[in-house]
């Protein structure tokens, strides 16, 4: 039988998880064994333990954070992983904490473990848990690896959100385009056949209602056609990596990106820092989380003036790579020994340009989406005013 517990360890933490056992007095005789004070402990139905489905990103990121809390309050290693493979989490999740359980109770390394429990992590996870065993500061490192990988996500989100409006006001447009093009145009339309002197604004626009309304469920099955070709196109990582490519070339939306994309590399940078993972092997792994191909391409020359030689500061510079006030920054943490720290505010600049620029742009993409949308709606409008001014002034 499976029991949740509630208890307080040695150093008067409250810890929390679940335990297998063949009664109550046995699993409360083990909490005991292991130095922690029950204060809740109850029995869990094994059939309603079994959560059906599969994890998603969050539910990832959530049991992470519970890992990294469990051994910053004094959990062993051992008890933590034992904890996660038993917790409410999606079948797949739970089972992969259970793999790697298994593996820690082989005296595999914790690293190793994580590693084998393929769980979806980024690249600088496995180096910044490798750190952690290395200095004794698992928790530590474990704790900056879900807030570089709460950081990724955050971005990854606002990035979406900022195209969520817009992409409902040209959803919008096209609707009341399609709503006039049904059941307004359709009325004007008799008019084509009546007069050959109409103007050649309502003669498309009428014309273009007669075989919407003439070929509806082939227009309806074209237009579905596209829809699912985009999200085909949406789900290609080729197609989108080369959008992506096309986003960081152009005005606006580029330096955008760029920006954005500086501060994700610098904070991964300061985060890997940080947990003493050496310069050469954080710069190896923040460059592969980097978006852009041609900032890809910067870092590997920055890289090898580096491996040179040079200090990262000139590198960087020689690169064009950042602003004045990052070269500084960083130079100064290579004379003083706080570059981790420098890195870091480096990065919180770049964060806060980056969704600066996002929201000018946002106020730049929405009235222009308003403007596109209201401007085809009026040409189609004026095409039927046309259209009957028109035929008008014939009978007149």
């Amino acid at each position: 039988m499976i029991f949740s517990y509630k208890a307080a360890n040695s150093a008067g933490a409250m810890v929390s998880g679940e335990l297998e056992a063949a009664e109550k007095r046995a699993a409360l005789r083990e909490l005991q064994d292991k130095g922690l004070t029950v204060t809740e402990l109850f029995g869990i139905d094994a059939n309603s333990k079994k959560s059906k489905g599969t994890a998603t990103t969050q539910d990832l990121l959530l049991s992470l954070h519970e890992m990294a809390t469990l051994l910053e309050s004094g959990v062993s290693i051992a008890e933590t992983i034992d904890a996660q493979s038993k917790a409410n989490y999606p079948a797949d999740l739970r089972e992969q904490y259970q793999v790697m359980a298994n593996e820690i109770r082989k005296g595999v390394a914790f690293a190793d473990a994580l590693r084998v429990a393929a769980f979806r992590l980024p690249d600088y996870f496995s180096p910044l848990v490798e750190a952690g065993e290395l200095t004794g500061n698992m928790a530590g490192s474990l704790r900056q690896g879900v807030n570089q990988f709460e950081y990724d996500l955050k971005m990854n989100e606002e990035f979406r959100s900022a195209l969520i409006y817009p992409a409902v006001l040209v959803a919008s447009g096209i609707g009341a385009v399609l709503l006039i093009f049904v059941f307004v145009v359709p009325k004007f339309a008799p008019l084509v056949s009546r007069s050959d002197d109409l103007p050649l604004l309502s003669k498309v626009v009428l014309s273009g209602g007669m075989f919407f309304n003439d070929h509806f469920w082939w227009v309806v099955a074209g237009l579905v056609m596209i829809a699912f070709l985009c999200s085909y196109a949406a789900s290609n990582n080729r197609f989108r990596s080369g959008l992506m490519q096309l986003g960081f070339r152009l005005p606006v939306i580029g330096t955008w990106l760029n920006e954005a994309d500086t501060a994700s590399w610098t904070s991964l940078m300061a985060t890997l820092l940080s947990s003493r993972v050496d310069l050469l092997r954080s710069m190896e792994l923040a460059r592969q989380g980097m978006r852009s191909t041609r900032r890809r391409i910067e870092l590997d020359h920055v890289l090898n003036e580096v491996k040179a030689g040079q200090g990262l500061a000139d590198s960087l510079e020689k690169a064009n790579a950042l602003t004045p006030t990052g070269y500084n920054l960083i130079r100064s943490g290579e004379r003083t020994g706080r570059l981790p720290a420098m890195m870091k505010s480096v990065a919180d600049l770049y964060t806060e340009a980056a969704r600066k620029r996002m929201t000018r742009m946002l106020t730049l993409i929405e009235p222009l989406a308003i403007l596109i949308i209201g401007g085809v709606i009026g040409v189609i409008i004026l095409g039927v005013i046309l259209a009957i001014t028109s035929i008008n002034g014939l009978v007149a």
